[in-house]
């Protein structure tokens, strides 16, 4: 992958420390250090871009009791309880969705949307991609919040309006709430073309896009539904990914932070494949970095 300027971690972390107190702590700590990043290979504009290394024997072998199909105990708390599976009728068909954590008056809602050969299940199952999907269903309802999956069909466009839809219902329960959109692999296409929909493009606080494909022409078209607010991005991409390559992704994400104090960082995992985001994202710092945007 294309190699960056190191800088020292010590600024980078001295930097993140001069966050506001609220914003690092919107988000309390569960697990941290099992899940934070390790030690970055380098980073620059000013913490706006991580490059965070990845090494199979450390981050699978060595987590995994089966490997990337069962982690071990460690990583795993289920005191956060069993999803509950919903049929939600909307205007635009069926969409069946599970959810744990506060389904009314939620302080935060987080709505993960998987990619090809996907389905709700993906992002509920507590024991693969290294826990890490169990970490952010504990961090979401230890906040006071509400985590959502929503079966996304063949992903095409009326699987967009119908989980456009859905969202908006489950966000209108909690009118208060900071709404967050984490998009999977080719999920990330569905999530575009669900924020057409002003109703909800207007509702969300930030979207996670994890392995997938964006493109300027997705975002702009975006930000004239929400009345031209910015919309806050976070872009995690494996430096293998042979699906969506990460010099694409991080053309798009160059080309998006010349706009001035646009609000988009990026998460490079150097060594990484297509799936290795959704594995090694640190949820806390992602949710805390967007939760702070404005």
């Amino acid at each position: 992958m294309i190699m960056f300027e190191r800088f020292a971690v010590a600024a980078l972390a001295a930097a993140l420390m001069a966050t506001p107190a609220a914003a690092q702590t919107k988000i309390p700590p569960f697990k941290d250090e099992l899940f934070r990043y390790p030690e970055l290979t380098a980073a620059r504009d000013n913490g706006a871009f991580l490059d965070v290394p990845y090494d199979e024997v450390r981050d699978i072998d060595r987590r995994d009791e089966i490997p990337e199909r069962r982690v071990t105990r460690a990583y795993v708390d289920l005191a956060v309880g069993r999803a509950q599976d919903e049929a939600l009728s909307t205007p635009d068909g069926e969409a069946w969705v599970s959810s744990v954590g506060r389904t009314r008056d939620a302080e935060l809602i987080v709505v993960f949307m998987h990619g090809r050969n996907g389905d709700r299940r993906l992002g509920m199952n507590d024991w693969t991609f290294g826990g890490n999907f169990n970490r952010l269903k504990n961090l979401v309802v230890r906040a006071n919040g509400l985590y959502v999956t929503v079966d996304g069909g063949a992903l095409g466009p009326s699987d967009a309006e119908r989980f456009a839809a859905a969202v908006t219902f489950i966000a209108d329960r909690s009118p208060r709430s900071r709404l967050v959109l984490a998009c999977g692999s080719m999920g990330g296409h569905l999530c575009w073309q669900a924020l057409l929909r002003p109703s909800l493009a207007k509702r969300v606080s930030g979207v996670v896009l994890l392995g997938a494909n964006s493109r300027v022409g997705d975002l702009d078209p975006v930000l004239a539904a929400r009345g031209g607010t910015p919309l806050p991005l976070l872009l995690g991409q494996g430096a293998r990914d042979k699906v969506y390559p990460l010099a694409v992704q991080h053309a798009f994400y160059d080309a998006v932070r010349r706009r001035a104090a646009y609000p988009i960082r990026f998460v490079a995992f150097d060594g990484g494949n297509h799936g290795t985001p959704i594995r090694m994202i640190d949820w806390r710092d992602t949710l805390n970095w967007l939760l702070q945007q404005r």
